[in-house]
């Protein structure tokens, strides 16, 4: 039987000889027949993730020009503020104003490859404007990226591996990423306040890397995660825990035995008021090439965690129904060859005004690829192709939701 819930860890456990063992066991769980789960006892301090909060929350607050001073198509690091509505999943509008930081970087050299432009310096709001925040921000992020590293090794030993079997995809000063997101209501978005009106906060989709922590800073609900029956099943807020979600390059990396689940983001309905969530994203080394996530990976799984699995998929009808490709393989996002490469062409094509200042090329591409996506799909419905002028071909026509970074 599939998943109706998203079961709740307890990572104090894990750091106990004496529990660590059912803790592992219920983390292979989590991986293979959900993907989803909420961590609690994560090893940061209240007062830390108050502040967290509380500063992404004022962060929406501060004067319209300092936001746009920071505009994330101001510099080709997709870095910075996205204005409400500037992002797209699954062909759609994504409904949310938000900002993407990282750990920081210095700009890459001269003659680096093209996707290196990702790592860069942040583009912070200035401190007189909203005191405290870069300081927090960075903190935070220094230490979700020892929480990140930490359960990661969990994973490795949840399935039989080694703790550091995942050690040789991250880099020394490995970028990790975080966003800070407001989800307006749908009365805020001008969508009408009938009964059952609902709007895309963000579109199915998968998380790209290893794995992402999500912290909920309101209580609205909204998350969704889609079971392999094709259900979506609510992940509502939990004081303090963080919602962890496993990416396509954990899935790929151990050959399927750890699943990557589709998840969603509803807006608020009207009246409740907006929605802020704080998801922190696990980074890669982007050189990874998909000949070595696909070859090499992490080593065997020994067969009996993969006979686990495969009894899971069986169970549930033999594969997942879910509704996104899975991009990050050999072949996908467009013949990139390395995570880099893929991560690059998926940010152009949920960021394309960043894209069309920065990156034209591949996001002439990306059109190209959706339009005869799309001319394909109407031939197959037997319906006669719109001429372009008749009915332009938009921004993004696919229906079908790439790997991107979102809550």
């Amino acid at each position: 039987m599939s998943f109706t819930s998203v079961p709740i860890l307890d990572l104090a456990r894990a750091r106990d000889p004496q529990t660590k063992p059912q803790f592992l066991a219920d983390l292979r769980h989590a991986l293979m027949e959900v993907g989803f789960l909420y961590l609690k006892n994560v090893g940061i301090p209240d007062e830390l993730w108050q502040q967290v909060i509380s500063l992404g929350k004022a962060f929406f607050d501060i004067p319209r020009e300092e936001k746009l001073r920071i505009e994330m198509k101001n510099a080709p690091s997709f870095l910075g503020y996205s204005q409400l509505s500037a992002e797209i999943t699954a062909g759609k509008i994504d409904h949310r104003e938000q900002i993407d930081l990282s750990t920081e970087h210095a700009l890459p050299a001269r003659g680096a490859p093209l996707y290196e432009n990702l790592h860069a310096p942040n583009q912070w709001p200035a401190e007189h404007v909203l005191p405290g925040f870069r300081a927090v921000y960075t903190d935070y992020m220094r230490r979700m990226g020892a929480v990140s590293i930490e359960f990661t090794g969990l994973i490795a030993e949840a399935i039989g591996l080694p703790a550091d079997a995942f050690a040789r995809y991250f880099d020394a000063d490995q970028q990790h990423k975080l966003k800070i997101v407001k989800y307006p209501d749908v009365s805020e978005l001008g969508l009408g306040g009938g009964g059952g009106v609902e709007a895309q906060g963000v579109g199915p989709h998968k998380d790209s890397m290893l794995t992402s922590y999500l912290l909920q800073a309101s209580d609205h609900r909204g998350l969704q995660v889609q079971n392999m029956r094709g259900r979506w099943i609510e992940c509502p807020p939990a004081a303090g825990t963080l919602v962890v979600a496993i990416g396509q390059g954990l899935e790929a990396l151990t050959r399927g035995v750890c699943a990557s689940t589709t998840h969603r983001v509803v807006s608020p309905p009207a009246g409740a008021g907006a929605r802020f969530s704080i998801p922190f994203f696990q980074g890669v080394r982007p050189s990874t090439s998909f000949e070595e996530l696909e070859e090499v990976g992490v080593g065997p799984v020994p067969d009996a965690v993969r006979r686990q699995r495969e009894e899971v998929l069986r169970a549930n009808g033999g594969a997942r129904l879910d509704d996104v490709e899975f991009t990050f393989r050999r072949g996908g996002a467009g013949g990139a060859t390395t995570l880099g490469e893929a991560t690059l062409r998926n940010r152009v094509k949920s960021h394309p005004d960043v894209g069309e200042r920065w990156y034209p090329d591949i996001l002439r591409d990306i059109r190209e690829q959706q339009a005869g996506e799309e001319e394909a799909r109407v031939q197959g419905q037997g319906q006669e192709v719109p001429v372009k002028g008749e009915e332009e071909v938009g921004v993004d026509v696919s229906t079908q939701a790439q790997a991107v970074e979102a809550h």
